[in-house]
């Protein structure tokens, strides 16, 4: 790896994965013209009251599913062993300890996410450590986010309307980086998806082929399994 590598990293529970994380994931991608995006499957999310329907390593392979053949992207293991809450500043401070510099990450989320970045785990620090990457995502426009967060306006780019937009970003000091990215999202969510799946609905829509494929041969989040985790009989 090379000093002038640029990673970008899409963290999230992926619970499970779906077609919005790649559109956000790709978008971040081109944007920035970044090497790869890694997908971090978190091993224990710290903002969730009840823990993922999915075990930690079923949410790996769904996101290492949905991440084969699609260039540029890849996933990695590096939360799915932590202990303790996975945090973006932890996270970050992990990615720096495999050699990489806050200039080389680029740390991708979504608009409405990144809307509470004042109520994440060591604010305002944890935008030292990295790039910010804020892809719009459906009644979340990139656009409104200046406004949503005024301490934070002067270090945002947006990338549609700034001249040499990449160039400017990356030249700025570790700090001064967020780039927003307005770009088609699809409507998506984890909850949804597992909504229809404890219904008995069809989700072909929602998620690549072969994480479908994936679910339904364990048997993932469907009624059955939602009640045996949690102790209730089907009777």
């Amino acid at each position: 790896m090379t000093s002038a590598t640029r990673i970008g990293i899409l963290g999230g529970t992926f619970d499970p994965v779906h077609v919005g994380h790649i559109d956000t994931a790709l978008a971040g991608l081109r944007a920035l013209a970044l090497d790869y995006v890694l997908f971090l499957p978190s091993g224990t999310p710290p903002h969730r009251t009840v823990q993922p329907s999915a075990s930690r390593f079923h949410r790996f392979a769904l996101a290492a599913l949905a991440v084969t053949g699609v260039s540029g992207l890849m996933v990695s293991d590096l939360e799915i062993g932590a202990t303790g809450p996975c945090y973006t500043f932890d996270t970050l401070v992990r990615l720096h300890g495999t050699g990489l510099a806050a200039a080389q990450i680029f740390f991708i989320t979504g608009a409405d996410a990144f809307a509470e970045i004042e109520t994440w785990s060591r604010y305002p620090q944890v935008l030292e450590m990295a790039n910010f990457v804020v892809v719009s995502r459906p009644g979340y426009k990139v656009s409104a986010l200046p406004a949503r967060l005024p301490a934070q306006a002067a270090r945002m780019y947006d990338l549609s309307t700034t001249v040499d937009a990449e160039s400017t970003l990356v030249n700025q000091p570790a700090g001064v980086r967020i780039a927003l990215v307005d770009a088609p999202t699809r409507d998506v969510s984890s909850t949804e998806i597992r909504r229809r799946l404890e219904s008995g609905l069809s989700i072909a829509d929602l998620v690549p082929a072969a994480v479908d494929t994936y679910i339904q041969q364990h048997g993932l989040y469907s009624r059955h399994a939602t009640n045996a985790r949690f102790g209730r009989s089907l009777a």
